[in-house]
């Protein structure tokens, strides 16, 4: 098990690179902005009708919800056109950042970009609509600081409380994939790169 510089030891499987992004942070930024001018970011709606607190958007294949469910798809649903491709400093801090926690040859194919403002939050859930659970999940924080919740296997299961701040990534993947994770209402504040919201990259390898 891997403990943490706030005294958090994280179960086998789940690993928090701290400052890992910070010297690209200010191009994912940039790739951020350049994204959600063609794709902008978007209140989801869950299959039970409620809309996420955390608008989203996409890269490379994207991840939706509707009252259809949960799915992967290769279009924006809003336009009908094809999502953003992946943009390099994105793939290559993902791949970076997997193999720094343990998981070598990480190949992701779309990126889930959440935009978080003070009171969003993310239940506890599974990233489950992968086809492939061999590869890890690697989720990138900028801006605001937050609370990562990360559980275990069962939705009851106690949920760790994991503080991220700009540039840093959590990696999971292993025993740890299926775990149930979230994020804690966001505070309010100011950061210097992203002002009062934070920003959450979470490449995945989806086919």
């Amino acid at each position: 098990m891997q403990a943490d510089l706030f005294g958090i030891t994280y179960p086998p499987g789940l690993a928090v690179l701290r400052g890992f992004a910070l010297a690209e942070a200010e191009a994912l930024l940039t790739a951020v902005a350049a994204v959600a001018a063609v794709a902008p970011f978007r209140n989801m709606v869950t299959p039970g009708g409620h809309a996420m607190s955390a608008a989203m958007t996409n890269v490379g294949l994207g991840w939706v919800t509707d009252r259809r469910g949960y799915r992967y798809t290769a279009e924006d649903p809003l336009s009908g056109l094809t999502w953003p491709e992946l943009p390099s400093v994105v793939r290559a801090l993902g791949e970076g950042a997997a193999e720094a926690a343990g998981f070598a040859g990480f190949q992701p194919d779309g990126c889930l970009i959440n935009r978080y403002i003070p009171g969003a939050r993310m239940g506890l859930h599974q990233d489950s609509n992968e086809a492939d659970m061999s590869a890890p999940i690697v989720s990138v924080s900028l801006g605001l600081p937050a609370v990562f919740l990360f559980g275990g296997l069962n939705r009851s299961d106690p949920a760790m409380k994991i503080p991220l701040a700009h540039g840093d990534v959590v990696v999971w993947g292993g025993p740890a994939r299926l775990a149930y994770h979230g994020v804690a209402p966001l505070k309010v504040g100011e950061h210097p790169a992203t002002g009062g919201v934070r920003y959450n990259l979470t490449l995945r390898k989806a086919l």
